[in-house]
């Protein structure tokens, strides 16, 4: 990942509407869920959601799929995943000084910590 790429997804992620949307959809794990549930869940207007959730798709933090009348939107993994390897490299000249992190060095444990956070 460029610097710049990174910049654009972190100021996409720097606005409070769009990180709760982003938060919501990681929450919501690859089955993510439709616009309408994404507005009565945060209680925002139709006009104000469309406008940031056609931001961060524009950016790649997620993606939306038409179905029927619907759109299914659900969070880029492989973006967000790029993005923290991106800040954490080389952290500390490769020292272990994350402690939350380090426990989630690989997608497959950052999924099971969260399974094991929900439970």
């Amino acid at each position: 990942m460029e610097t710049l790429n990174a910049a654009e997804l972190l100021a996409a992620l720097g606005h409070e509407t769009r990180l709760s949307i982003f938060r919501l959809l990681v929450e919501a794990g690859p089955a993510g869920l439709n616009a309408s549930a994404i507005g009565e869940h945060l209680s925002l207007a139709p006009a104000t959601l469309s406008f940031h959730l056609a931001h961060l798709s524009r950016v790649g933090l997620i993606v939306g799929e038409r179905e029927s009348r619907f759109i299914h939107y659900s969070a880029r993994f492989d973006t967000m995943d790029e993005l923290i390897a991106f800040l954490t490299r080389n952290c500390c000249q490769g020292s272990a000084c994350l402690p939350k992190t380090a426990g989630c060095d690989t997608t497959a444990k950052r999924r099971a910590a969260t399974d094991k956070d929900s439970a």
